[in-house]
């Protein structure tokens, strides 16, 4: 038990309290954690662009005031009735999307979509008894993604947390648990690139990067990286893109040229922006007989996928992953621990480092598209 334990502790948190408004870092309450949830300590958070997206508040449900944040690594601090698995002091990474363990997408080995605790951006309250634990002078906080990391202590469902090595270094491994991991999974879990093949990596954003990344690991001899941005290439060298294709600088579809240069297309692709146009193309690039593309990133829910049924039919696969496929609590240890067995190389993914009380220099940076991942201390 910690001397915090079934106490409400007051704490520093970031509020958001209107769209596009710089965060507000403000003395908030977290109350203590109730049944199968788990009170931690945030110690490093970053930021990722759906946090930038739903500040925006561009295209969904606004819900203000809410605490932002959900890729961090912390501490834990109290546990609630009935968790188990959990014990003050565990060193945990706060995920997006959880793993219940006892719905039949859990039990399934093919799906990591939990029914109870997949992602949901428009609930603001804890699923346990519909209310937040986050307030301020007796007026709820919302929550975000069931994380909302941008605070010092945060409560969150213990089926959102993973479990990792007291020895994984937070201030890095904080990245492994939203974008990175997104991006890495979809190649080593869903494209599966066998060594010497060809790979295609559509937007060199953080997740693309994740994957390419993946297609290093894997053996890849060439990787392809699509991207209007040509000051984005000679970072992707680090993630060991050889080959850099802007559309602009083509006149007719960047398919087609994919398929020139590897003779038919190639063995897989990668789409990671969430451009509809992007994803036809990284479909159509693949190579007929064998070829799988992978779509990573999320479309306007109302576009639609358009190709020709020959596509298919001649043998190329279509595929979607949601989180890399991993499952939160079983498989991101393991992603943990190819860092700590130098497989995976993190600290090239961490471009700036803020305090907590600069976060907004890390939304600045993310606005002006200056860097990858930036890290905030909350711990000054």
């Amino acid at each position: 038990m910690s001397a915090t334990s079934g106490l409400v502790i007051p704490c520093k948190a970031a509020v958001a309290w209107e769209a596009g408004k710089p965060l507000v870092i403000e003395q908030v309450e977290v109350a203590p954690p109730q049944t199968m949830e788990v009170r931690i300590k945030i110690k490093y958070t970053s930021l990722c662009h759906t946090d930038l997206y739903f500040w925006e508040a561009k295209g969904q449900n606004p819900l203000f005031p809410r605490i932002f944040g959900h890729e961090a690594a912390g501490v834990v601090e109290s546990v609630g009735e009935g968790v188990s698995d959990l014990q003050v002091g565990d060193h945990v990474l706060p995920v997006f999307t959880g793993e219940c363990g006892d719905c039949r997408h859990c039990k399934s080995e093919e799906s990591n979509m939990c029914d109870l605790l997949r992602i949901n951006t428009d609930r603001g309250v804890m699923l346990n008894d519909g209310k937040s634990r986050f307030s301020i002078s007796g007026t709820p906080i919302n929550h975000f993604l069931g994380t909302s990391t941008f605070s010092e202590y945060t409560v969150v469902h213990s089926g959102c947390l993973t479990k990792i090595s007291p020895l994984a270094p937070l201030d890095k491994v904080c990245i492994l648990s939203c974008g990175i991991s997104t991006g890495l999974g979809a190649t080593l879990n869903v494209a599966k690139p066998k060594k010497g093949s060809t790979v295609a990596v559509f937007g060199l954003g953080a997740v693309g990067l994740a994957a390419a990344e993946g297609a290093r690991i894997a053996g890849a001899s060439r990787i392809i990286g699509i991207d209007f941005n040509p000051k984005r290439f000679e970072e992707a060298k680090k993630f060991g893109v050889t080959e850099f294709v802007n559309p602009k600088d083509h006149d007719r579809p960047v398919q087609e040229v994919i398929a020139e240069m590897t003779n038919g297309g190639v063995d897989r692709s990668l789409e990671c922006t969430g451009n509809i146009n992007a994803m036809i193309s990284a479909f159509e690039c693949v190579h007929d007989g064998w070829g799988v593309a992978v779509l990573v990133g999320v479309p306007n829910k109302d576009a639609v996928f358009m190709t020709k049924p020959i596509n298919v039919l001649n043998e190329r696969t279509l595929k979607g992953t949601f989180f890399g496929n991993y499952k939160p609590r079983t498989d991101l240890p393991s992603v943990v621990d190819m860092y700590m067995n130098k497989k995976l190389e993190v600290e090239k993914f961490i471009t700036h480092r803020v305090p907590f009380s600069d976060i907004n220099k890390a939304f600045e940076y993310m606005l002006k598209g200056e860097g990858l991942r930036c890290i905030i201390s909350m711990e000054e």
